[in-house]
């Protein structure tokens, strides 16, 4: 620690504790303490450290000086041949993690990105101006999770929409907090708050919730707290909204044509709630949203959209934070004005410029020219300061290395598996064509990407005899007719697709495997929309993801182990509407149907014992009475104490963990149902 800012520091941390917990509030002769630390910190940095802080960077390596990546990072313009040069020469705000720059690997090397982390901060510290870095990445959970395996991978957003549950989404988005501040990551840039209502759109799909503006608000909100409760920034993203596209802004530059009243209703709702929920920062997405701006430009270079809109009207007082520069959405100008204007355009953070040093001499000759004020720049270094000084990075920006304990625990990976049991949708059924049962002769074919060898795996640990054939992601006519040939010796077939609603090769797989005449199921194992182009099949599945947590539970629920229970968050265009939903019960939706469901389990055997079944029926003719009454109320409280009762009955392997499924999916139908009469 540097002396000229150790007596400061030092002052500052004995006001804190003598006026802890309300330094925040505190006023004294000098004004707001925490306001008045920063001032002072930033009075004593250079103009090039503040220009340095806006920038968040991507940079090749597994340490802070691998020497195998110089090369990689001079030719790819990362502001030197490593991470310390890097820092040492831009004084960058932040860095963010890829899988593709070797930052984590997969499987990950948890070690190794811990002391990645701490060695940085080191360095950050270890600079005149000591302030430690946003280190960041993208972990949404579901198919963008750069932390992996032995992580905790989950199934994702539009799986958390079909289980219709806040608490699943805190409980993945605490677990993935804390796996990633066990690393030393203390920003992610999740949650996705995009309403997704375009089947056809690329780059969002399962990475949003839904299509319903008040399920992704409630579930954007469960995680952005439960992000921030771990200490890790929370970034809601696309704003203002990238859910209805068919373009890629990765490689295009999209417009939303909606009118201001569709934006307000739809597109801008999830970000109004998580901005009254506190949220750290704000992604921008490069869109261009012609009601809001009709120059043209995209959000990200657009200042009627960030400060105007979300600064000023939506009162964001935050981070707003650059998607990705590097995309093709954001280069709608000179490549050399691209930071200047998404910065003119109100973002505090420039998230991963494509080449650093051209990005930060364009901002420091923009401000030294005066087209930027420094008042602006100290605006947004303020804003930054104040994000890392709130998740207390100052006083402590490193991490354990015991704490990678943490990842992959146990009941980390059992609630990621419930999640996934949960979030499985049986779309259509006909003829009961599902469960399958031991008797059955399958074969699973499908892109090796959706993974139809892992299924069939699954399914013969089960008991059930499944042989496999993959294919490529669009299957050639070799690959079709080999797995015609195949289909026409079982007696069962299931296809498990990736997005073919918009691949004609794998709709012509599925078409002519319809046409031997066996039974068909559909396995989606990314977008939903699948159907849209063989709706005649006679079952039809969706994950939400191609994760093997996905895959398993998939297995699990053909299998007729765990009763489907997940609901579409999105339409199905002319096929089915949002909330749709069957199961594998066909008693009456009561607890008197629940009794006879009890009995036919425990004639199967998933029952223990008498006693265990006696007391279930007790509970539900408890039930019974009130719902015979109309007592709305007492149904639902005695249904959740029930559910209790469920939870202690397979703890103590009384019930099978089938029996606990089927009674716990209809038990939660139930209160739904009697809810709403409250």
């Amino acid at each position: 620690m540097k002396n000229r800012h150790l007596l400061s520091i030092l002052s500052f941390l004995l006001v804190l504790a003598l006026i802890f917990p309300a330094y925040t509030s505190a006023d004294s002769e000098g004004g707001d303490v925490k306001e008045d630390w920063i001032r002072q910190k930033m009075n004593d940095m250079t103009l090039a450290e503040k220009i340095g802080q806006l920038f968040v960077v991507h940079v090749y390596g597994k340490t802070p000086t691998d020497p195998d990546y110089e090369q990689i990072n001079l030719d790819n313009n990362r502001g030197g041949k490593n991470f310390k040069e890097v820092i040492e020469n831009y004084h960058i705000g932040g860095v963010i993690y890829f899988n593709w720059t070797d930052n984590i690997g997969t499987p990950i090397d948890t070690e190794q990105v811990n002391a990645l982390s701490n060695g940085l901060q080191e360095i950050a510290m270890d600079q005149d101006s000591e302030i430690p870095l946003f280190i960041s990445t993208d972990q949404e959970g579901g198919i963008v999770q750069r932390v992996t395996s032995p992580g905790t991978v989950f199934p994702g957003n539009m799986a958390l929409g079909a289980t219709r549950s806040e608490s699943y989404a805190a409980e993945s988005a605490g677990i993935l907090g804390k796996e990633l501040s066990s690393l030393g990551i203390n920003m992610n840039y999740a949650p996705v708050a995009d309403v997704n209502i375009n089947p056809a759109n690329p780059v969002i799909g399962v990475r949003s919730f839904g299509e319903n503006p008040d399920l992704v608000s409630r579930l954007t909100v469960a995680q952005v707290n439960a992000y921030q409760e771990e200490n890790v920034i929370a970034s809601a993203k696309h704003f203002p909204g990238h859910g209805d596209t068919d373009v890629d802004s990765h490689y295009g530059l999209p417009i939303i044509n909606h009118d201001l009243e569709t934006l307000h209703e739809v597109d801008l709702k999830p970000f109004k709630a998580a901005i009254e929920a506190g949220i750290d920062s704000i992604m921008t997405a490069h869109i261009v949203v012609p009601a809001l701006d009709d120059s043209g430009l995209p959000a990200t270079l657009s200042k009627p959209i960030l400060t105007d809109l979300l600064r000023e009207e939506m009162g964001f007082e935050g981070l707003i934070i650059t998607d990705s520069l590097g995309m093709s959405g954001a280069n709608v100008v000179p490549e050399d004005r691209v930071a200047i204007e998404a910065f003119k355009a109100g973002n505090d953070v420039l998230l991963n410029p494509p080449d650093v040093e051209l990005a930060y001499n364009s901002m420091m000759e923009a401000v030294e020219s005066g087209e930027i004020s420094e008042e602006r720049v100290d605006e947004s270094v303020y804003r930054i300061l104040e994000a890392k000084m709130d998740k207390g990075l100052f006083d402590n920006p490193y991490t354990d290395s015991d704490a990678i304990e943490n990842i992959g625990m146990g009941d980390h990976l059992q609630t990621a598996d419930e999640i996934a049991n949960r979030s499985i949708t049986l779309v259509k059924n006909d003829n009961d064509i599902l469960p399958l049962n031991g008797d059955d002769d399958v074969f699973i074919t499908g892109p090796s990407s959706a993974k139809p060898d892992l299924l069939a795996d699954e399914l013969n640990e089960k008991g059930i005899e499944a042989n496999s054939l993959a294919t490529g992601t669009s299957p050639t006519d070799q690959e079709i007719d080999e797995a015609v040939a195949n289909a026409e010796e079982a007696e069962k077939i299931i296809v498990t697709t990736y997005t073919a609603n918009t691949n004609e090769a794998q709709e012509q797989l599925v078409h002519e495997i319809e046409a031997t005449g066996k039974p068909v199921t559909v396995a989606a194992i990314r977008n939903p929309y699948d159907l849209m182009v063989f709706p005649e099949v006679d079952g039809y599945l969706t994950t939400y993801g191609f994760q093997d947590v996905s895959v398993k539970a998939l297995a699990n629920v053909i299998a007729g182990d765990v009763n489907p229970f997940g609901k579409l968050p999105v339409t199905i265009p002319d096929l089915y509407d949002y909330g749709h939903g069957l199961d594998y019960v066909d008693t009456p939706q009561n607890a008197d149907g629940m009794k006879t469901l009890a009995e036919t389990l425990m004639e199967e055997g998933e029952i223990e014992d008498d006693r265990t079944a006696r007391s279930i029926d007790i509970h539900l003719t408890s039930v019974s009475h009130y719902e015979k009454k109309d007592l709305a109320e007492k149904v639902v409280k005695h249904m959740e104490s029930f559910k209790q009762l469920l939870d202690h009955h397979k703890e103590n392997e009384m019930i099978t963990a089938k029996a606990h499924s089927y009674l716990m999916t209809e038990t939660d139908q139930l209160i739904e149902k009697w809810s709403t009469e409250q």
